[in-house]
């Protein structure tokens, strides 16, 4: 079993931001160390943002570290008005969704469901 970190145009970043998102706020929440949520959403941001630089490069980083960063920033306002897990899944809809389009699919590896299926 090797140790080392896939390389960076091979992830698929979508779910790492999903993952980030999600799991960075249900970390806080379950611990009560925010902290520690913390340290999840920017471990998977910054997962990311290495291959959405080497895929895309630096301004299409930029516009995807800010989907992320925002994201974040508005489920906390949002979360008083429609409830924390739906404010969380919405921006995470929508960050990931960006990281889809923007870096996954246009770098190739995203690909539309077969309708012959």
């Amino acid at each position: 079993m090797s140790t080392a970190i896939k390389p960076a145009t091979s992830v698929s970043t979508a779910p790492v931001v999903a993952l980030g998102l999600v799991g960075g706020w249900l970390t806080a929440r379950e611990t009560g160390i925010r902290p520690l949520g913390g340290v999840v959403l920017a471990a998977a941001g910054l997962y990311a943002g290495r291959t959405w630089l080497a895929r895309r490069g630096p301004a299409t980083t930029a516009v995807l570290g800010a989907t992320y960063v925002v994201g974040f920033g508005l489920s906390h306002p949002l979360a008083k008005k429609i409830g924390a897990w739906p404010a969380v899944l919405t921006v995470t809809a929508a960050a990931a969704g960006a990281a889809a389009v923007l870096s996954d699919a246009a770098y190739g590896e995203w690909i539309p469901a077969d309708d012959d299926a």
